[in-house]
């Protein structure tokens, strides 16, 4: 009885910080959209929910972030996170989001939002992420779990491409890290940051992680700085 209304306070305090979030900044982005209501389901699409941006300013203000850092959020959706990365000093900002309906929300709330731009530029594609080619100059990569199996594997072998093409410290903000084993499978990567979504100890620690992981051509032993060798995602 106490848990459940520990976990009904908790969702209460959540909607009403929601609430005044989208009030104070004029903006829409909550909720929760089914893939299939936009006409673009697929077994390895998850439907669109925002990230919770308390949580996001928590790992970001973690980060090392230079007027020469570059964020990309992959399914960008209404564009919350996005907002949220303008607030600090990137050079720029990218969100990429298949539904062109998400899409048309993100830019109006990115236009909502800009008095409170700190970043350079913000740029907003309307693309599936399995067909985006990761620009050699992002350092930041964000996901909030949009995909899984073999659009994760897709996606990550061009993130390895570019960072091939363009080796620099490469870090991935993963929230909700169902495809973590792809991740470190690479032998790549390496986990360098976990935050628990503010949930009690018990629940599901992978769902309830963002988590930070960094690859580093300072790091990557010799023998795995072949681009053909170790990538371990197909």
């Amino acid at each position: 009885m106490i848990e459940t209304l520990h976990r009904t306070a908790k969702g209460a305090r959540r909607t009403v910080s929601t609430w005044l979030f989208e009030r104070r900044y004029n903006v829409h982005t909550a909720g929760r959209v089914d893939l299939e209501d936009l006409g673009l389901a697929h077994d390895e699409r998850v439907y669109y929910i925002a990230s919770n941006w308390r949580n996001i300013r928590r790992v970001l203000r973690r980060q090392p972030i230079s007027r020469s850092d570059v964020f990309l959020d992959l399914g960008s959706g209404m564009g919350r996170m996005v907002c949220e990365a303008t607030r600090f000093p990137f050079r720029r900002v990218i969100g990429v989001e298949l539904s062109p309906d998400l899409h048309r929300i993100a830019q109006r709330n990115v236009q909502s939002y800009r008095p409170r731009q700190r970043c350079g530029e913000v740029q907003l594609v309307n693309c599936d992420a399995m067909h985006y080619q990761i620009p050699d100059d992002v350092t930041v990569l964000y996901m909030f779990n949009p995909f899984r199996g073999g659009i994760f594997a897709a996606v990550l072998e061009e993130l390895l491409r570019s960072f091939d093409r363009a080796p620099r410290p490469l870090r991935v903000i993963y929230a909700n890290p169902e495809e973590e084993s792809q991740l470190l499978a690479t032998g790549r990567f390496q986990l360098v940051n976990d935050v628990v979504s503010g949930w009690r100890q018990g629940d599901d620690s992978v769902a309830r992680s963002i988590r930070t992981y960094l690859v580093d051509p300072v790091l990557i032993p010799t023998a795995s700085r072949d681009p053909q060798q170790n990538r371990g995602v197909r």
